[in-house]
């Protein structure tokens, strides 16, 4: 959703003034009817959509941060579906026959991020006693789902030359605590650990697992950390920046099924979230995200696992099992691997299908989000020129009927679907495609604004924005 079309007219009237922000116009088959800050967001059916119709008319997003408050809604019938239930629910949803377990099979991380120019992350070895003084096996054992595993690389394994490399150091608390005493810090140090209190696939009960990191850090090498949630906008935003001066949870969740969604989102050349770069890492991403053939780049991306284990600019913890549940009346329900859930493809059997997500949207211009809930309500309204099939994760036409590559995949050909129009009543054609990338990946574009100003899928994804200062 981060590369939804809207309207050439759309994105440079409203761009530069940030009205995108809160008045998406795209071709998907709803179109946004409200935003009641801090209660919902209201969709309708989009009655000229190009494709197929949705079966109901209203589409309406809710929230609620606590995984029992959302399956209380379910379990009441205030709401149809629910995201991300708690690990320790999954036994009662799938028991209940008015309920339905979703589980979702998409690839995810958390890691335990450090930023390497804010003193004491500044030292290698610090951050290489964290890595050791972790144990990252009791974390998943005791607040994962069945089927979670430990980390052993920041991708994960059911990538192609994701887990290429050593693996991830194994828990050793004497040789970190030796570590730390080495790096100058014999009796630890004092530091916070920031997180956003929203439950995600990769991170369920967030203040429950800060505590556990808190209470490891300090019995493993004597580390005072404050636990510091923070409100979700503000937290990404300085994550992605790189400006937090202590320890932070994050993760990822595949957007789609290559390393480089993982790896160079991340690792590469003008990445901020960890501090400085590191060219031992980016260097071999460089070369090998413009290699087709998995095989032939598996050596630069072994390369590149190895220099972040070596430096540790964070430390992965867990790949998580995960699940959604709806209402049993609900047809088609399910969780695609990668991208959004197709709510528009669900029949709730009435007018209107409520679903209660775990935070609220940051934004509704996708173009500078990257948190799931923002993009979320984006995947029905704006959409993308190919997208991913509900249920394997195969590529299949979106905006456009198909597009095709040179032999080296580096320059690509897109048919644009014909006779699509926006909601605003206008025609989608090249130029809307042109003026909705633009606006993100050119630094320089008026409408190079959005919320942030971070565009990270455009700047990491690409290597760099365009004419950036």
């Amino acid at each position: 959703m981060v590369f939804g079309i809207q309207p050439s007219e759309h994105i440079e009237e409203d761009g530069p003034t940030g009205g995108l922000l809160a008045n998406p116009i795209g071709t998907g088959p709803f179109k946004l009817d409200s935003w009641n800050r801090g209660d919902s967001v209201i969709l309708s059916r989009n009655k000229d959509y190009w494709g197929d119709m949705p079966s109901y008319d209203s589409l309406v997003y809710r929230w609620n941060q606590s995984g029992a408050g959302r399956l209380n809604e379910l379990m009441s019938g205030t709401v149809d579906e629910i995201s991300t239930i708690s690990p320790d629910d999954f036994d009662s949803v799938k028991s209940n026959p008015d309920l339905q377990f979703l589980p979702q099979s998409g690839p995810n991380v958390l890691y335990l991020g450090m930023v390497n120019t804010v003193a004491p992350f500044d030292n290698i070895k610090v951050r290489q006693a964290i890595a050791m003084g972790i144990d990252r096996q009791r974390i998943v054992d005791n607040y994962y789902p069945a089927a979670s595993v430990v980390a052993s690389h920041f991708t994960p394994c059911t990538l192609p030359n994701g887990c290429a490399g050593e693996d991830w150091y194994p828990f050793d608390p004497v040789k970190a605590k030796a570590l730390l005493a080495e790096a100058g810090f014999p009796d630890g140090f004092k530091t916070k650990i920031y997180y956003r209190d929203v439950f995600r696939s990769y991170l369920p009960e967030p203040s429950i697992i800060a505590v556990e990191f808190q209470a490891q850090l300090k019995a493993n090498l004597g580390i005072d950390a404050e636990v510091a949630p923070m409100e979700s906008g503000e937290f990404i935003g300085q994550a992605s920046a790189g400006t937090l001066d202590g320890l932070y949870l994050l993760g990822w969740g595949a957007d789609y099924p290559h390393v480089t969604n993982f790896l160079d989102y991340h690792f590469t050349k003008g990445t901020l979230r960890f501090g400085d770069a590191i060219p031992e890492i980016y260097e071999p991403l460089i070369k090998a995200s413009a290699i087709a053939d998995p095989a032939v780049a598996e050596p630069l991306y072994e390369e590149a696992n190895n220099a972040i284990k070596k430096f540790v600019p964070m430390v992965p913890i867990a790949q998580a099992a995960s699940a959604y549940a709806a209402r049993a009346y609900v047809k088609n329900a399910a969780i695609r691997p990668f991208g959004a859930t197709l709510l528009e493809n669900e029949d709730p059997g009435k007018d209107t299908l409520v679903f209660m997500q775990n935070a609220e949207p940051i934004s509704l211009y996708c173009a500078d989000e990257t948190d799931g809930e923002t993009l979320s309500v984006c995947s029905p309204i704006t959409e993308t020129l190919l997208n991913y099939a509900k249920d394997s994760g195969d590529i299949v036409p979106g905006l456009a009927t198909g597009c095709t590559a040179n032999d080296d995949a580096t320059v690509w050909t897109c048919a644009l679907r014909e006779g699509v129009k926006f909601t605003d009543g206008s025609d989608f054609d090249a130029n809307d495609v042109v003026a909705s990338w633009g606006a993100g990946i050119d630094a320089a574009n008026p409408a190079h604004v959005g919320n942030t100003g971070a565009f990270d899928y455009y700047s990491t994804l690409w290597g760099a924005l365009m004419n950036a200062k």
